[in-house]
């Protein structure tokens, strides 16, 4: 039997007084994403912005993560904290650049979810870097590249063309490229898991697979043709780097060859961004 409630009852009150409270929290939660909503088709040139900005996320919660065990190796550690105070600082801009445009409650509740993760995140690097938080800072940064990865495939499908998609396969070969540093740290970390060789392995075809998928995009200009190549030059440094044993001098080698070709990594993303426009 249903019950009917007069709005000036108790009941109803009580219940008014829940449901406006749940919409309050979600607001907080979301940030000033929610407090408007977007318009049914954002602009194009919105849309490729938000692909490259929460596509990041992805890269940068690798990169963060890849730092912080570089520290733990005692691997050039002054350029890990630099490497990790910049991934930081990153991140927070992209959470500034999305805040410019109003989204729909579903897609501000995924960037809440990010912004929660990435608190996490943060909150693991105030501990030294031992082994176990190590560990426990991948495990969340992977967390928080799975919320990113949902994030941007959402606003890859509201740009409706096949353009989108160029600016998001770009963007996934920057945390492609972080995600296989960081796991052969992880490797030399003593974390020598079936998973984590595995995941290199798909990691390193998924790139390849990536950089021949762009290649062949109608969608070129001389700029992205020589950022395009400049890639492949890098992925071929960075490859014989991953190739090498864990020891000092691959290490080394990786962590430069990572951030090399994670900077053409980012300027080919830009460039696909600028040209869907």
């Amino acid at each position: 039997m249903s019950v009917t409630l007069s709005p000036g009852s108790p009941r109803a009150h009580r219940r008014a007084f829940f449901m406006r409270a749940a919409v309050a929290t979600l607001l907080a939660r979301s940030g000033p994403w929610a407090l408007a909503q977007a318009p049914a088709a954002p602009p194009p040139a919105i849309l490729a912005t938000a692909i490259n900005r929460a596509g990041r996320f992805r890269a940068l919660s690798q990169r963060i993560a890849k730092a912080y065990c570089q520290i733990h190796l005692n691997v050039d550690p002054s350029d890990a904290r630099q490497v990790l105070e910049t991934a930081r600082r990153l991140v927070r801009a992209g959470f500034d650049d999305l805040a410019k445009s109003p989204w729909h409650i579903d897609i501000a509740s995924q960037l809440a979810d990010i912004r929660t993760l990435f608190e996490g995140l943060e909150a693991l690097l105030v501990m030294p870097p031992t082994r176990e938080a190590v560990a426990a800072a991948s495990a969340q940064a992977d967390k928080m590249l799975a919320a990113a990865n949902s994030a941007t495939e959402t606003f890859e499908k509201l740009f409706k063309t096949a353009s989108g998609a160029l600016v998001n396969t770009a963007g996934r070969q920057r945390y492609l490229s972080q995600r296989l540093a960081k796991n052969y740290f992880l490797l030399a970390a003593g974390m020598d898991g079936k998973a984590v060789r595995e995941q290199m392995v798909a990691d390193a075809g998924a790139f390849k697979q990536g950089m021949a998928s762009l290649a062949a995009a109608s969608v070129t200009n001389a700029a992205i043709r020589g950022e395009l190549l400049m890639g492949e030059q890098q992925w071929i440094f960075f490859s014989a780097a991953l190739d090498r044993a864990p020891d000092m001098r691959g290490l080394r080698a990786v962590a430069t060859a990572s951030e090399r070709l994670l900077e053409v990594m980012n300027n080919l993303t830009v460039q696909y961004e600028t040209a869907v426009r």
